[in-house]
């Protein structure tokens, strides 16, 4: 049995980035969790509403994953950049420790979104062996709307050199994104039913299978 953490940076990311490979970890028995970077405030802005809506959004995707827990760094989400980046390694640290996850899924370190870049660094800091030894496999996932978005630079370009078939499971992963209402929108949006399968078609073709998710593995431990 696989203990799995997806990070994600915004609520979705992990259902765009990763959302087949989690139910297929389920199916499996593994237990998988879920750690959200960012949360919204009403000091930034956002009303009682909203905040209520993305509460209740964060829960019912919860119960359709079956998340062994959700664990918050509720760090403001326009205000990554200024967050002190101290703190924020200290807060991953301790989830990581807490948790002690073999799997761990981390955003693209090339995404477009400042968010991801400074999450990632924060994130990849607490994955040194000597101090996270339970640590076997670490993972880059693409989430679309920020990874296809990058610089068309060497260093800032997904390049996956790992498939997982998520035909069984795509229907599900759809499902679940349409419960981020506001996420989500008609094509040529990005982030529309249409681009999602279509990228799980691509990346299937590439692999062998009809639908499935890639990844860059950044780390990989045969014990």
């Amino acid at each position: 049995m696989n203990k799995v953490l997806i990070l994600a940076v915004h609520p979705d990311d992990e259902t765009l980035g990763c959302g087949g490979s989690l139910l297929k970890h389920k199916k499996k028995g593994d237990k998988i969790y879920w750690l959200i970077a960012t949360s919204i405030k009403s000091e930034q802005g956002f009303k009682k509403d909203e905040i209520a809506r993305r509460d209740k959004e964060i829960k019912s995707v919860a119960n359709m994953y079956g998340f062994e827990a959700v664990k918050m760094l509720d760090i403001p989400t326009t205000q990554v950049k200024e967050f002190p980046k101290q703190e924020m390694v200290k807060s991953i640290s301790t989830v990581f420790k807490a948790i002690k996850p073999n799997i761990l899924y981390l955003p693209f370190n090339g995404d477009v979104h400042s968010d991801h870049k400074v999450i990632f660094e924060a994130a990849y800091s607490c994955t040194k062996t000597f101090r996270y030894p339970f640590l076997n496999k670490v993972l880059m996932m693409e989430t679309i709307s920020e990874t296809e978005f990058a610089p068309p630079t060497k260093d800032s370009v997904f390049v996956p050199n790992y498939f997982v078939d998520i035909s069984e499971f795509i229907a599900k992963k759809i499902e679940i994104m349409k419960i981020f209402k506001n996420e989500i929108g008609r094509h040529p949006f990005p982030r529309s039913v249409k681009n999602i399968k279509t990228l799980a078609t691509f990346r299937g073709a590439t692999a062998g299978f009809k639908y499935a998710e890639s990844f860059m593995v950044l780390k990989e431990l045969s014990k």
